[in-house]
């Protein structure tokens, strides 16, 4: 899934986005953490999908935000956010997921909530150095997944919120894909390929070929081809 997890440091304190995957990752990022000797100031989860809401006691007893939207799905969603993980997973590890709050970091960032990918997700961008924190969105290898609610119009209204600080940014972090410097290049990517479907029902997008893409692209044009005309 080529997961990602942000550390944003500050003297030593660090907001930790999206901590993930599985038990082992989580430990080794608890230790990597300690031998750099940085805190967990802060958590941030960018939404109410399993793999975003993790945590590692070693992180510590700190507050942990999220839009408000997500924070209730957690709470609403918890039983089916808790059958998603797999049987590696400890009770605390189980207990500590999606232990979120409403609430705004208290670092250097702007939050950028949106409902593309799934309600309230919520992209950070970081003004100083112009980095920006996307979430499940602007991946490299992972196609556009507006599929939590299907809600296709939403995903493209959340490019258009994303618009200017693809612009802007030196630097995007996808939650899944490949750290890069071409952030509005994935977003025009994006926007054609729900374009073409939405159009055509088809698109040549090469990320149709990485695992799993295929079956999401065959979704999107059941949910489009029954909304729309394509004759």
């Amino acid at each position: 899934m080529q997961t990602n997890t942000t550390v944003v440091v500050a003297s030593g304190r660090a907001l930790l986005i999206d901590p993930a995957w599985l038990p082992d990752e989580l430990a080794a990022l608890a230790a990597e953490l300690r031998e750099h000797e940085i805190t967990v100031a802060e958590g941030f989860a960018t939404h109410a999908h399993h793999d975003h809401v993790l945590w590692h006691p070693e992180f510590g007893n700190v507050p942990r935000r999220a839009s408000p939207r997500t924070a209730e799905l957690t709470r609403t969603e918890r039983d089916d956010l808790v059958a998603a993980l797999g049987p590696e997973f400890t009770p605390e590890l189980v207990d500590l997921m999606g232990r979120v709050d409403a609430g705004t970091p208290a670092f250097d960032v702007e939050l950028i909530v949106h409902d593309g990918h799934a309600p309230g997700h919520t992209a950070l961008w970081l003004p100083e150095s112009r980095v920006l924190v996307a979430g499940d969105m602007l991946s490299d290898v992972e196609l556009p997944l507006p599929f939590w609610p299907h809600d296709v119009a939403a995903y493209e209204r959340a490019l258009d919120v994303l618009e200017p600080y693809a612009d802007a940014a030196r630097i995007v972090i996808p939650g899944h894909g490949s750290v890069g410097t071409d952030a509005r290049a994935r977003l025009d990517a994006d926007r054609r390929y729900l374009a073409d479907v939405r159009r055509t029902g088809r698109s040549d997008d090469p990320r149709r070929a990485n695992a799993g893409m295929d079956a999401e692209y065959e979704l999107l044009r059941e949910i489009l081809v029954a909304t729309t005309d394509l004759s």
